[in-house]
């Protein structure tokens, strides 16, 4: 959360099942809500599918990410949201906000007990900056909301203003690092993964095994340094590069699909994320289980062989 304790998360998912029962569902596109399609817009930035409902409600007093009924949510007061742009005098500093709790539910902030802490905080604030960056605002405009709704001083739960601001900072900077490195790198190979018979030889092991196969791809050779079990597909073998790629092999074919691939995270309880050629996000924890939004093991990822 930007600026409730954390607790009103599932209370906000309380108020939000009473809303939608005497109300029904409020469309985010509701004249309630930021002209712009901001939750497209924000998640084409990052690759993803627009996953997330947004709701235009006064059962929260600002902004809020909760999940209800196993569905994700974003929340927002319309009224703040604009006394938010007016302060900030640009409708970036609204879009900020939203942002910033989109953060804490793919940092899987939603998912873990207890109140609001700095760490979580920082890591949305950051991945708001990260996205305005990558949406086109400026430094000053991604960090208008917060400079406008933060408190100067660190609660604790809450960094103090200068924290903050320094990391969406942080995120914006990084999303110009990305951009300018995209500019100036050329494409890479569009050309299919082929499986190879050959056994692979994998980090800290003298060889991996019989039956362990090495991925070839245009560039180089890619070893599979682990495997994830899906508990709805358990006899569908997946696996995991040392490139970080998800594959599903065919051995008949001989041929290896990239599925998705596993990226680190800032979140200490949940170190990696997984993107599944769907777009979700799968979060997994240092023992190596996988976890689905709602806060399910999906899968497990375990030794190749």
């Amino acid at each position: 959360m930007t600026f409730q304790p954390r607790f009103f998360r599932h209370f906000a998912g309380l108020l939000l099942g009473a809303w939608l029962l005497l109300a029904g569902s409020v469309s985010a596109q509701s004249s309630t809500t930021p002209k712009r399609d901001v939750l497209r817009e924000i998640t084409d930035v990052v690759g993803l599918k627009p996953r997330f409902e947004l709701q235009a409600t006064s059962a929260v007093q600002n902004a809020a990410a909760v999940v209800y009924s196993g569905k994700r949510f974003l929340l927002y007061n319309p009224d703040f949201v604009a006394a938010v742009n007016r302060a900030g005098r640009s409708d970036w500093a609204g879009i900020s906000i939203l942002a910033h709790e989109m953060g804490h539910h793919l940092n899987g902030h939603t998912l873990k007990p207890g109140g609001s802490n700095p760490t979580d905080e920082l890591e949305a604030d950051e991945f708001s900056g990260f996205v305005l960056r990558k949406m086109g605002a400026s430094l000053a405009e991604a960090q208008a909301g917060m400079a406008v709704v933060s408190d100067e001083e660190a609660s604790p739960t809450h960094p103090g203003r200068s924290t903050r601001l320094k990391a969406i900072s942080d995120g914006w900077q990084r999303a110009s690092q990305q951009i300018a490195a995209s500019n100036h790198a050329t494409a890479p190979s569009a050309a299919p993964a082929i499986v190879s018979n050959t056994p692979a030889v994998l980090p800290g092991r003298t060889n991996s095994g019989a039956g362990t196969p090495v991925v070839m791809a245009s560039n180089g050779q890619m070893s599979l340094v682990g495997k994830i079990t899906f508990r709805n597909k358990p006899n569908q073998p997946f696996y995991l590069t040392n490139r970080l790629n998800v594959i599903r092999l065919d051995h008949e074919e001989h041929t290896a699909q990239v599925v998705g691939r596993i990226t680190r995270s800032n979140n200490e309880d949940f170190p990696f994320i997984l993107v599944d050629e769907q777009n979700r996000r799968l979060l997994i924890d240092a023992a190596g289980a996988v976890y689905d939004s709602n806060g399910r093991q999906v899968a497990m990822v375990s030794d190749p062989s």
